[in-house]
């Protein structure tokens, strides 16, 4: 009698096995099953549930599993085609128009196939993520009085409290809402400040998911250069001069993807700058919680040094946590919160309580501080890995930052580069790339990539995937030779 552990083996076997069975015919009981296989009544229940999500099988309490009747024949195909002449046209009479290319956030949700490895993530490896105590939060969060219950549409009390602590300064409770992520989040404050057809500054380089956002939302997004201490200000105040804009999106804490630092004088400057032009500042505080160990000292949230309203605040848990750990903050001071407010609660309702209450019982117990001491400290391994491991393999790859907080590494490639053809010939030597082109709202000023190395298993890994990167090599030579020769 042959073990299987997984969900997945169980059920692959019993799908294999339905034919055996005429339609409405019932299955084994899970006792029956259980003993077969030798594995547990909850492994038995889920793989019972996976196939009635299929389709394949009908669960009744009580009475045991049925195999399903056949499916009618279904009707042929409609014709779409009308479709393409009525966006089109849609997006002829706006401004901006809404098109969304969603490629530069897929790149970084989408897994990779079985064996290559993961240097395009964009969050925590499960190994890093901290499981049991998420589980454990969640369970006790579920038993809490009135935990399904409605909760108050601006969000938790005691949630919206911690995070008004967590970004300091003045900022109070009532000035917090919660939102469903970071990118939800995002996505409020831009429809909140920005009417269609407006222009945005962002940082350049900076977020994809952010410029798909403003672009879903039919803004124009306007890029101003960030270097090693930030975004220059003498450039925001040119921009802002230009373009009349009213929204500057910036990440002043480990910036995506260069990992820069927003540097103590320019601090002061941005608010300054954005105040004397009537703007609001959004400030996109994602990975505050992912510091490398050797850090030292954060700076203060921007929000916290602002008394006068100019930023809006957007904070999240997801990044230090889990992707689908879905819980962030959006703060602001004036009547703009209640805009933010509005706009959120047509879009969304509220956060479901069970998760907000399950955030509360995470960052209330004793595994939260544990868990985000361990994490930075891992961190910085893999960072000084990936940077060793680099330099040792290809050292011509550019890497002008080592940042000390983030998950991941800009590197600048050799003058000429196809970005293009070197994500294909590395995908080909078994490892997914996130390339550089779609962190630029104008024309790049170069060929870049950007390596994560939160979402791979650990530094071993992290040491097979550079090896995999340089016998890619003549993807990328073979790409600036030709470019040399106007190939």
């Amino acid at each position: 009698m042959q073990q299987r552990s997984s969900v997945g083996d169980l059920a692959n076997q019993l799908r294999r096995e339905l034919d055996r069975y005429s339609p409405g015919g019932k299955l084994p009981s899970s006792r029956a099953l259980v003993e077969r296989f030798r594995v547990s009544p909850v492994t038995v229940s889920r793989a019972l549930a996976q196939l009635a999500a299929e389709g394949l099988v009908v669960t009744r309490p009580g009475a045991g599993a049925f195999r399903s009747q056949p499916r009618a024949d279904t009707s042929p195909a409609g014709d779409t085609s009308w479709q393409e002449v009525a966006l089109s046209a849609d997006s002829a009479a706006e401004l901006v128009p809404r098109t969304v290319d969603a490629s530069g956030v897929l790149v970084s949700l989408a897994a990779p196939p079985p064996g290559v490895i993961e240097f395009n993530g964009g969050y925590l490896h499960p190994s890093l993520q901290p499981e049991r105590a998420m589980g454990a939060a969640l369970s006790r969060a579920g038993r809490r009085p009135g935990a399904w219950s409605r909760p108050p549409m601006e969000g938790l009390a005691e949630l919206r409290e911690w995070f008004a602590r967590e970004i300091g300064g003045a900022i109070s409770a009532a000035e917090v809402l919660i939102a469903a992520g970071g990118q939800a989040a995002l996505t409020t404050a831009l429809r909140a400040l920005a009417p269609p057809g407006a222009p945005v500054l962002v940082e350049s380089p900076t977020y994809p998911g952010m410029l798909a956002i403003a672009r879903a939302a039919g803004l124009r997004p306007v890029p101003v250069p960030v270097d090693a201490d930030g975004v220059k200000p003498a450039l925001l105040a040119d921009a802002f001069r230009a373009t009349g804009a009213r929204v500057f999106v910036c990440q002043p804490l480990f910036q995506n993807p260069t990992g820069a630092v927003l540097a103590p004088d320019r601090r002061g400057e941005v608010l300054r700058i954005a105040r004397e032009a009537g703007a609001f500042v959004i400030e996109d505080d994602f990975v505050r919680r992912l510091v490398h160990a050797d850090a030292g000292p954060l700076p203060r949230p921007l929000a916290a040094e602002d008394p006068d309203g100019v930023v809006v605040y957007v904070g999240s848990l997801t990044k230090a946590t889990s992707p689908s750990f879905r819980v962030s903050a959006l703060a602001a001071r004036g009547p703009v919160l209640e805009r933010l407010r509005a706009i959120q609660v047509v879009d969304t309702f509220f956060v479901p309580r069970p998760l907000q209450e399950a955030a509360l019982e995470l960052v209330g117990s004793p595994a939260w501080p544990r868990h985000l001491r361990s994490l930075s400290a891992e961190l910085k391994a893999r960072r000084d890995t990936m940077t060793a491991a680099l330099l040792l393999n290809l050292p011509e790859l550019a890497l002008p930052h080592i940042p000390l907080g983030g998950y991941h590494l800009w590197l600048r490639l050799p003058d000429g580069t196809d970005e293009s053809a070197l994500v294909a010939g590395a995908l080909r030597a078994g490892v997914a790339l996130t390339p550089g082109r779609p962190y630029f709202s104008a024309e790049p000023p170069a060929a870049h990539l950007r390596l994560s190395f939160a979402a791979v298993a650990g530094t071993e890994e992290i040491t097979e995937g550079v090896r995999r990167l340089a016998s890619a090599r003549p993807a990328f030579e073979d790409g600036a030779a030709q470019a040399d020769t106007g190939v």
